[in-house]
């Protein structure tokens, strides 16, 4: 290889390493805060995931690790309407010069990723979007998930069980936001569902422990509330 095509590959690997760096500055700024489980150990912990799933699975590693980062920003339980986040990370992609080709593969990644109701099929097209998906899934099963549903639940004023509601499932993605369900319900909405609508043999192995953690802690959580009767 000659010095100049050299010079230039490391010229690229450089200012993919500042992207990512200036990227990650901007999301810990704007999630700044937050106490809904969406805060930025979240999305550290996704692009980690992620990384993680990449290395078995294979995909293109910065737009992995981009729609990672900026997932969340985005999200649409945060704005009135899914629009408004995709454009603040459309004006970010743009300010740090991100070309168009890659800008509509990060953004086809982030305005798919989230889950949508029982019954809404998900859309992700990509292995690179596949993957972070995962990521993004895996955080909200097990342990952190647990917490993350009662963090969620306490920030937006829902209650944490009521044993007089059935189990709410949703086949349209308007039911599915409009929903002011119990944080119980929601291992039953989604989180207990997460395990069978994963994407990768990666992450799908990874998921094992963390579904039968959660299902483990159902039944304690039923045996305490039921040892009141």
């Amino acid at each position: 290889m000659s010095p100049q095509i050299a010079g230039f590959f490391i010229r690229k690997i450089m200012n993919r390493d500042q992207v990512i760096n200036d990227t990650t500055e901007f999301v810990k700024a704007k999630l700044k805060g937050d106490s809904s489980g969406h805060d930025w150990w979240h999305i550290y912990r996704v692009q980690n995931l992620s990384k993680k799933i990449q290395e078995k699975e294979g995909g293109d590693l910065f737009i992995i690790e981009m729609a990672s980062l900026l997932h969340d920003v985005a999200d649409w339980k945060f704005y009135e309407n899914e629009e408004t986040g995709l454009n603040i990370v459309r004006d970010w992609l743009l300010k740090i010069e991100i070309s168009n080709d890659i800008t509509e593969k990060i953004i086809e990644i982030i305005k798919n990723i989230s889950y949508k109701g029982a019954g809404v099929k998900d859309q992700i097209k990509t292995l690179e979007g596949k993957i972070v998906q995962d990521a993004d899934r895996l955080d909200a099963m097990g342990a952190i998930g647990v917490a993350r549903t009662f963090a969620f639940g306490g920030k937006f004023g829902n209650s944490m069980h009521n044993p007089e509601k059935d189990v709410q499932l949703h086949n349209s993605f308007a039911e599915y936001k409009n929903s002011k369900g119990t944080s119980i319900n929601h291992f039953y909405e989604k989180l207990l569902l997460l395990k069978d609508r994963l994407n990768t043999e990666t992450a799908k192995d990874i998921a094992i422990e963390r579904h039968n953690y959660m299902e483990v802690f159902l039944k304690q959580f039923y045996d305490e509330w039921n040892s009141l009767k």
